[in-house]
């Protein structure tokens, strides 16, 4: 999955793929209803290693990823909706398949995609008019 993102990077240089996929982080990193440490770390991490968000600061991509997880901490539920919102910005089908992709990739990062994680990405899936089998779910 990196491996096609990276193949598309010259073409994910816009601010609403840039606020959705860091939508799409903080709603995988608090799927499960608990943000550690660790899943802090796994974002920041992509934020400064990945290859196709390198066209963006690491600073605002950091302050947008916080900032999501502000709105889902309070009430998972309703920040959800906020946090999808901003995921279903992204118009072009590359940019939201590529959303979509970060959000598996953090998924994946700790070596177990749990389902918590895989609904909220089909959620975003479904947000972005996408259908969840293309990407395995």
């Amino acid at each position: 999955m990196q491996a096609q993102l990276v193949a598309r990077k010259n073409e994910l240089r816009s601010g609403a793929f840039r606020d959705a996929s860091m939508a799409m982080c903080a709603l995988v990193a608090a799927a499960d209803g608990i943000i550690d440490p660790a899943e802090r770390r796994r974002v920041a991490q992509l934020i400064a290693t990945n290859e196709v968000l390198q066209h963006f600061e690491a600073e605002d991509l950091q302050r947008l990823f916080e900032a999501n997880l502000d709105l889902l901490t309070p009430d998972f539920g309703a920040g959800t909706a906020a946090v999808l919102h901003e995921v279903a910005k992204v118009r072009k089908p590359a940019e939201a398949r590529a959303v979509v992709q970060i959000g598996i990739v953090i998924g994946v990062a700790d070596g177990e995609f749990v389902e918590s994680e895989q609904a909220v990405v089909r959620e975003a899936c479904r947000a972005l008019g996408l259908t969840p089998r293309e990407f395995g779910l």
